[in-house]
């Protein structure tokens, strides 16, 4: 069988404080290549603290995470920083571009850390930015661009390492429906080439596209019934 891309074993996180706060509860998530993932739940249920678990952002406090078969539960950091550029990507709600920087060297500058060599980074950048129909605006600067298209950009320097598994927090959120649309397709393609999904919504209509459906409420996860391939 297929070895999961991200699996989580009776995995908890605990915030110290007085009283401590269990922020994600011992909980269980297989994730397999390809798979297309949504998180649901109301504010405060733990999403934000699973997507930070999941990204290699946020430390467990119990039990144990696999990626690609290696337990990175107590890793060093200098180990985890590699395997999260290696193996995964993060688009954000707030798109997190460099005003003064062109949609290129956006997409570039996220090479410095994947060990991609320095001349082969232009033509990545390009290569991806083509991927998300954006060749057109390679030199155009984020505040000149529209929100769909700075989000296009924001994938595009996501993709660009080429990893497994693509972390979405709120991709649509800022966005009207129609660059929502739009957005949403383009995730689709990328799914349906191979690239795993999970995405972060509190939106139905984002979250009724993927194949999988996993609540968390209190930071209880649980998966809906009949979600699934």
């Amino acid at each position: 069988m297929t070895v999961p891309v991200l699996e989580l074993r009776e995995v908890s996180r605990v915030y110290s404080g007085t009283p401590p706060v269990e922020a994600l509860k011992p909980c269980n998530l297989t994730v397999r290549p390809a798979d297309h993932i949504a998180i649901t739940g109301p504010s405060g249920s733990g999403k934000s603290t699973l997507l930070n678990v999941l990204g290699l952002l946020d430390q467990i406090s119990s039990g144990n995470y696999y990626l690609h078969g290696e337990d990175v539960s107590t890793l060093k950091e200098h180990r985890r920083a590699a395997l999260r550029n290696r193996y995964l990507g993060f688009v954000f709600q707030a798109f997190h571009l460099l005003s003064y920087r062109t949609a290129l060297e956006n997409v570039e500058l996220s090479m410095l850390y994947a060990g991609i060599p320095r001349k082969s980074r232009a033509q990545r950048a390009m290569e991806a930015l083509s991927r998300v129909g954006l060749e057109h605006r390679t030199d155009a600067f984020p505040p000149t661009l529209s929100g769909g298209e700075r989000q296009r950009v924001a994938i595009a320097r996501a993709i660009v390492a080429r990893p497994s598994v693509l972390l979405c927090d709120e991709p649509t959120g800022s966005l009207d429906s129609g660059m929502s649309n739009s957005i949403l397709e383009l995730l689709d393609e990328l799914n349906r080439d191979g690239l795993t999904l999970i995405v972060v919504t509190h939106e139905h209509d984002v979250a009724a596209r993927a194949r999988r459906r996993v609540a968390i409420h209190d930071g209880v996860l649980s998966e809906a019934e009949g979600s699934g391939s």
